[in-house]
């Protein structure tokens, strides 16, 4: 399962609607929108890559498919093919097990709680007989520990040696309104658990993290925004950054737009140095990483 993305200027309003619960945004929320779609190409990849990883996974399970045969279902929880959709072929198909696990490795109730309630509805209403195993979170996965920390280690390697120790990592994941602390909520420190493991895991302890991409809806978001410690770390004479979109696994708009133009052009007018490790789409690693994580669910 993954957040889904519009794939034409059209959708956008009714995706922004959906994400909204029904409400409909103001035209001046839908252009402000529909801009930033038009700055990354119009769309961005994530249905093909998430269409990609699950063939790939499908294959991969496969290979010893023991006493029966994997299926891999693809399921976007705001836009088409929705995990409602999902679940009416999986009941279709006469699924008798189901592993549901979203492209997010890390928990909150207001993100990867949202693809639970989303399947649970979806299977209900489809009267599909499927037992579900649910993936809450994956954060500390050592193989996803790993692939990140060699990410960060290709990505330095494009600074001179004697510079990559200055190098300020900046670790990043979508924010959530502030309210989640509230409710001992673990998105927060599953995140810096992660943070600890692969800073570890790529002997490289110079880093920070901050929140990005933080909706605009009249209440107190977590930050610090990304933004904000850019300057704050040009402030402090920082010359090189490097960008791990850590709570991120797919190019997205969030990746396209909020890092590699937004946080990209304040790191410009400061005068950094801004890299981004490459993100880990359909890389078949990843791919071993997620079907590790299905197996050991199942």
């Amino acid at each position: 399962m993954a957040y889904g993305s519009p794939e034409s200027p059209e959708d956008v309003e009714p995706y922004y609607t959906h994400i909204r619960g029904g409400r409909k945004p103001s035209p001046e929320a839908v252009q402000r929108l529909r801009e930033r779609y038009e700055m990354v190409g119009g769309r961005t990849p994530l249905l093909r890559v998430t269409r990609e990883v699950a063939a790939e996974l499908e294959r991969l399970l496969n290979v010893s498919p023991g006493d029966s045969p994997w299926k891999v279902y693809v399921g976007m929880k705001h836009w088409h093919p929705f995990i409602s959709e999902a679940a009416e072929q999986i009941a279709s198909d006469g699924i008798r097990e189901l592993t549901a696990v979203a492209l997010a490795p890390h928990y909150s109730k207001m993100s990867v709680g949202g693809y639970r309630k989303a399947i649970d509805h979806a299977l209900a209403a489809a009267a599909s007989p499927a037992k579900l195993a649910f993936v809450d979170s994956w954060h500390l996965k050592e193989s996803f520990i790993s692939l990140i920390a060699a990410r960060i280690t290709s990505a330095l390697e494009q600074w001179p040696a004697e510079q990559r120790a200055g190098v300020k990592v900046l670790f990043s994941a979508h924010s959530l309104p502030a309210r989640i602390r509230e409710w001992n909520d673990p998105y927060e420190e599953q995140l810096l658990d992660s943070c600890r493991a692969i800073s570890l895991q790529a002997a490289h302890e110079n880093w920070m993290f901050a929140w990005q991409s933080a909706g605009n809806t009249g209440e107190p978001w977590l930050g610090p925004d990304i933004l904000d410690v850019l300057e704050s770390l040009h402030t402090d004479g920082v010359k090189d950054v490097l960008s791990v979109p850590v709570g991120f696994v797919c190019d997205h708009l969030e990746i396209e737009y909020d890092i590699d133009y937004e946080a990209a052009s304040k790191a410009r007018e400061f005068g950094m140095t801004f890299r981004r490790t490459a993100m880990l789409n359909a890389d078949p690693a990843f791919v071993r990483v997620l079907a590790s994580i299905i197996e050991e669910a199942g």
